[in-house]
């Protein structure tokens, strides 16, 4: 019997670096009626050895070490006997949720992973975490890309132990180099395809090109570089943004924490000392109602002693 695909989907809290997002998770079971392989056994063990039923497990295959991708992992490797699987370059992420247990095998590029007679072939697809890798099944024609590529583009890098460019260059040179009618099985959210995801036009290979296909979401991609609150083009920024290393103050006042002079009367961005114009300048007095400057007093005189 050929295997098959199974989504289950677990719900629960994803930490790292100080914060907490809640999150619903993307847990794949491949396999037939006899054996099958779980992907990413993320928060809770119970849904996903429900589903998984009297069928062996051969093994728990961990794309990354978040987390939210590993936390029912041991629990599940103890009601089967699975062994867990995890790159070795996951080892500072794994031990933030087990220090006291070590992966029982680990992960390479170009390995290759039998269940009920098919092949899955690990891809090592760092960027996201050092050690996140993706599994192609070509005869299922998918790819379980864990938080690595999703529906609209890469998976975040805002956080400890991410790089930007590193994972735009594996999406590049190891994902849409595969069949363009790959079905693109997610750690979170729904399914994509290569075809989908690959740029408009072959061969763009410079990170804003491809961040220009990301949306934000909470495990999906930080804002891109290439979006409006990011873009700098030649150290000037894009229009209606203020200058690098400034913060906006909150509309209709100025900014707390910045010193007199940040903004101007219209909430014009300006540098220390530089005053809005039409405002008087720093240091000077402003003229008060019924007064008048030196300057207009004599031309009103030059004035009227020209009409005499």
């Amino acid at each position: 019997m050929t295997a098959r695909i199974e989504r289950v989907v677990t719900s629960g809290v994803f930490e790292l670096d100080g914060g907490s997002w809640e999150v619903d998770n993307n847990v794949w079971i491949v396999g037939d009626d006899t054996e099958v392989i779980v992907i990413d056994a993320g928060h809770e063990a119970a849904p996903i050895l429900a589903a998984v039923g009297g069928r062996t497990v051969k093994a728990i295959v961990c794309t990354h070490a978040h987390n939210d991708h590993v936390n029912a992992a041991a629990q599940v490797a103890e009601a089967t006997g699975a062994p867990i699987l995890v790159h070795p370059d996951e080892a500072p992420l794994w031990q933030m949720t087990y220090p006291d247990r070590a992966p029982d095998g680990a992960l390479a590029h170009g390995q290759v992973i039998t269940v009920a007679g098919t092949d899955l072939t690990v891809l090592h697809t760092p960027g996201h975490a050092p050690g996140a890798c993706c599994l192609h099944a070509p005869e299922l024609g998918a790819l379980f890309s864990g938080d690595t590529l999703f529906q609209g583009g890469p998976g975040a890098t805002g956080r400890s132990y991410s790089d930007f460019p590193t994972i735009v260059e594996s999406i590049r040179d190891t994902l849409l180099t595969l069949p363009s009618e790959t079905v693109v099985h997610t750690g979170h959210g729904d399914d994509t395809t290569i075809a989908a995801e690959a740029p408009p036009r072959a061969g763009v290979a410079r990170p804003g090109a491809l961040s220009r296909r990301v949306r934000p979401r909470v495990l999906g991609s930080r804002p891109s570089r290439a979006s409006p609150s990011r873009r700098w083009r030649r150290g000037r920024p894009a229009t209606g943004s203020p200058r690098p290393g400034s913060r906006r103050p909150p509309r209709g006042q100025g900014s707390p924490c910045r010193g007199p002079g940040r903004t101007g009367s219209a909430g014009r961005w300006r540098r220390p000392g530089r005053a809005a114009r039409g405002s008087p300048r720093a240091g000077r007095p402003a003229a008060t109602s019924g007064t008048s400057s030196p300057r207009g007093r004599r031309a009103r005189r030059a004035r009227s002693s020209g009409g005499a």
